[in-house]
């Protein structure tokens, strides 16, 4: 488990402001006003749509105002311990909690509905296809249930332009038509990318090119 502190464990640049919304405005103003004591809410969509992205976004917005927040995703080994100082309790990747993190979920939800604790959750499927015991799934699908959609080509083109813009970069078009026709426009992996290639730029002290990501692509499959 992470009780997490302000402005560290997150992306500092996962903000509510940072995400390109595309065909999701309506999911990104509803978490905007998500606040302690409101209704859970649960995200769903593809891997790399940006669910962990509003999940965090939310979670600092949160603590900017003060608030306290439990973080638990798949990854987080159980048991998870109830904690009432929480204004919210953030569950991500649920559709792969095993036995022991689904009884440590439904705990949680439990505690956070009995005290007015906000709940946030997500996972790759709407909550009644979720591969979860019935009570916990059932408990997912009682607020909000928001669907996250992936963005289209030319979001990903724009959000691609805008982070390396924001870092200071440029992309041409050659090497953004490159990655996007080459990797799945999945927003995580691009980013993660991205962060690669600006370092081996750094590292070889040359411009962002097609030739230069080649080169990068390549050493890294020989290692």
């Amino acid at each position: 488990m992470k009780q997490i502190p302000l402005a560290l464990g997150f992306d500092a640049e996962r903000t509510f402001e940072s995400f390109v919304p595309g065909a999701n405005t309506m999911a990104l103003d509803h978490l905007n006003g998500v606040h302690p004591g409101s209704a859970p809410v649960y995200l769903w969509g593809p891997a790399g749509s940006g669910k962990t992205h509003l999940l965090q976004a939310l979670a600092l917005q949160l603590q900017q105002q003060g608030h306290q927040v439990g973080w638990f995703a798949a990854t987080t080994p159980a048991p998870w311990p109830v904690d009432e100082s929480r204004a919210l309790v953030v569950l991500d990747g649920c559709d792969d909690f095993d036995a022991d993190q689904q009884q440590a979920a439904f705990a949680l939800f439990v505690d956070a509905t009995t005290r007015g604790t906000a709940i946030a959750a997500a996972g790759r499927v709407p909550p009644v296809d979720l591969p979860l015991r019935d009570d916990l799934r059932t408990r997912l699908g009682w607020g909000h249930v928001l669907q996250i959609h992936p963005l289209s080509e030319a979001e990903s083109r724009a959000a691609l332009r805008r982070e390396a813009d924001r870092r200071g970069l440029f992309l041409s078009d050659e090497v953004i038509d490159y990655l996007l026709t080459r990797f799945s426009r999945d927003m995580k992996h691009l980013m993660q990318l991205l962060d690669r290639l600006d370092e081996f730029a750094l590292v070889h002290k040359r411009a962002i090119t097609v030739p230069l990501l080649k080169q990068m692509l390549a050493q890294e499959g020989a290692t």
